[in-house]
């Protein structure tokens, strides 16, 4: 990646970071926690999801990359990954702190936001593009090495779209009261029917029966997050 697209990629990533915490700022009063209890899951996010975004790349990192610690700094994360890794270590860390209140209606919009910036900064640095296409908005992208003048899907603005829209429902949901305790379940849901289907959109090798491993993952997510859901909406049994 040229200098200034490295730039423009690290001050891009910082303001959807920084988008994140105020928007979870915003929203943290109505958690009924305490401060350290507040600001321990949200420092819980942040670590889960860079360590889940970048832990596909880690498991294919060789020794030297990992002992120097160059892999941390390379570009290849994974928006499905740190989802997940930042979901996984708030529940972590909510089960060490014996904390049961339900707390995702707090992250859904600022994840929401957070991934949408950080979409514009992955297209900005010209990764994660789309297949060949002879549609008017076709972009060029010279990570990938094509014949001048080939197009691609811009799949990282047709991602900005989805977060975007997807954060304007969860702000009505949130005023309207709709899914109370289930809309960051709910976001995640869509965003894994949608990558699911955008992937037939994107170069990725594939994994298994014609799907590539993102889409095997998300129908693998969907599933769990299913669960978890009539989980949380079944009746507790008495005795």
């Amino acid at each position: 990646m040229m200098d200034s697209r490295r730039v423009l990629y690290a001050l891009t990533m910082a303001s959807a970071m920084l988008a994140g915490w105020w928007l979870f700022r915003a929203r943290r009063s109505k958690l009924s926690l305490k401060p350290d209890q507040q600001r321990g899951l949200a420092v819980a996010a942040f670590l889960g999801a860079m360590l889940g975004a970048k832990a596909p790349f880690l498991l294919e990192a060789d020794w030297e990359s990992l002992r120097s610690g160059t892999v941390w700094l390379t570009d290849g994360k994974t928006i499905i990954g740190g989802i997940f890794g930042g979901y996984l270590a708030i529940e972590v860390t909510k089960w060490i702190l014996g904390i049961t209140t339900k707390t995702g209606d707090a992250f859904a919009v600022p994840i929401a936001v957070a991934v949408a910036i950080g979409r514009m900064g992955c297209f900005v640095a010209g990764c994660c593009f789309g297949t060949v296409t002879t549609l008017p908005w076709g972009c060029e992208f010279p990570l990938a090495y094509d014949a001048p003048g080939t197009l691609r899907h811009p799949t990282q603005w047709y991602e900005v779209l989805f977060h975007l829209s997807a954060a304007g429902l969860l702000v009505l949901a949130e005023r309207k009261h709709w899914l109370p305790t289930q809309r960051l379940k709910a976001y995640l849901m869509a965003y894994l029917i949608y990558r699911f289907f955008s992937e037939w959109l994107r170069p990725e090798p594939d994994y298994a029966f014609g799907f590539t491993a993102y889409q095997a993952a998300s129908v693998v997510l969907l599933a769990i997050l299913g669960v978890l859901w009539y989980a949380d909406t079944r009746p507790l049994q008495t005795p």
